[in-house]
């Protein structure tokens, strides 16, 4: 169906490989035949939670990103282990960083989130019956929880309060699942 459009791989290297990432460097050859090379980030995937109570809050994080040196606002996340489950991953994630558990889940969807230049997938799941418990952050991360509602996190993502691209997905979809538009 797309044929035309479609850039088949001749030759592939790996030219760094971090803890984290690795960075690949492949020649392809284009739907004309001409070859050019593509440089992009390899990535394990990762889980994005979106923790809605039944007061109509979400629970968000404020934790400081180095390659922006900034401070963000973002709904938990968390990197996927090798071989790990989505699901196992988010509950995890969202246990780890937050404290809380959640007795209802449902995966919303997966968005790539820099198709130019990564593999990356993110896996986003409703968390809904939350109970608060004690948080388990990883060696040398440091974030801060709080409660906000949905009508609030909306508002900071037009005034460009939150520009994190999966908290502004995930700010959009409990929008519509919040007001019955969308379900899951």
């Amino acid at each position: 169906m797309d044929q035309h459009l479609k850039e088949t791989q001749v030759d592939s290297a790996l030219v760094y490989d971090g803890h984290f990432l690795k960075v690949q460097r492949d020649t392809v050859a284009l739907p004309d035949g001409k070859h050019t090379a593509r440089e992009y980030i390899k990535h394990p995937g990762a889980v994005v939670i979106l923790p809605l109570f039944d007061d109509g809050t979400v629970l968000l994080e404020r934790q400081f990103r180095y390659p922006l040196n900034n401070v963000f606002i973002e709904f938990p996340a968390g990197k996927i282990d090798p071989n790990e489950d989505h699901l196992v991953c988010a509950k995890r994630e969202l246990q780890e960083e937050t404290g809380y558990t959640a007795n209802d889940w449902q995966y919303v969807c997966t968005i790539h989130n820099a198709i130019a230049y990564a593999d990356e997938h993110l896996e986003i799941f409703l968390a809904r019956g939350l109970t608060a418990g004690e948080r388990k952050l990883d060696d040398g991360e440091f974030l801060d929880v709080f409660k906000a509602p949905v009508t609030e996190v909306l508002q900071w993502v037009r005034e460009g309060k939150i520009t994190d691209v999966k908290t502004i997905i995930g700010a959009f979809w409990l929008e519509k699942i919040v007001a019955g538009q969308w379900k899951l």
